[in-house]
């Protein structure tokens, strides 16, 4: 339902925050539909409020890159089976991430990441599956990024799983798809407890990555 009692500031308003959704998903090909409809159903005030939430996701401390993307897409990985994991991977890859690294996270394949990458990815996967062992990862992550990174990535990996969940409530999370780190498509295993997406992506080309669990430490 679009709202019709607008004033004129509140359409000058909405005009512009279609514009910027319009290029953001220009920028990142990445389909911004579930901010148009909080914008058009609930009105600029409420996009606004939720637009609070980016900061969350911003703040990294003295957390490497390659260790606070590596943890913000096994958070994602684990709310998500496609375009929201797309989107972080583009943006770590655009932040100078390595795409070995990048490729690795979205695999399972921990075997091949670097000792603090690995930890990182170890606490975010431990974090949102409620991990047994979960003390002693976030001891780790302490141990080598320190309390104020543990912070940091505690914020990457609440700020990670926000928009999937969003998306989810609202209506807008009903396909999986591959996911392409410099050019080359990964499948995106489901998570342990998510039902099949009702629009699975055409099958891959490679096999399938193995599903990410909390017990896969490296």
């Amino acid at each position: 339902m679009v709202h019709t009692d607008r004033t004129p500031e509140d359409l000058v308003f909405h005009w512009l925050i279609r514009r910027k959704i319009a290029a953001f998903e220009r920028e990142f090909d990445y389909d911004m539909g579930y901010a148009r409809s909080i914008l058009d159903d609930a009105g600029v005030g409420a996009l606004l409020r939720f637009s609070k939430t980016q900061a969350l996701g911003t703040f990294r401390a003295d957390v490497p890159a390659s260790s606070w993307y590596a943890a913000k897409i096994a958070a994602a990985l684990v709310a998500d089976c496609g375009p929201c994991v797309q989107l972080v991977v583009t943006m770590a890859l655009r932040a100078g991430v390595p795409p070995t690294l990048v490729s690795a996270v979205v695999r399972c394949d921990d075997a091949a990441l670097p000792d603090d990458a690995r930890v990182a990815v170890a606490f975010a996967r431990g974090t949102l599956q409620r991990a047994p062992d979960l003390d002693a990862r976030r001891a780790a992550a302490v141990d080598v990024f320190g309390r104020r990174g543990l912070v940091a990535l505690a914020f990457a990996i609440t700020s990670a799983t926000i928009y999937p969940t969003l998306k989810a409530a609202l209506g807008h999370a009903n396909a999986c798809t591959l996911v392409r780190v410099a050019g080359s498509p990964i499948a995106v295993a489901h998570p342990a407890g998510r039902p099949p997406s009702p629009n699975p992506p055409p099958p891959p080309s490679r096999p399938t990555a193995p599903s990410c669990s909390a017990s896969r430490t490296g």
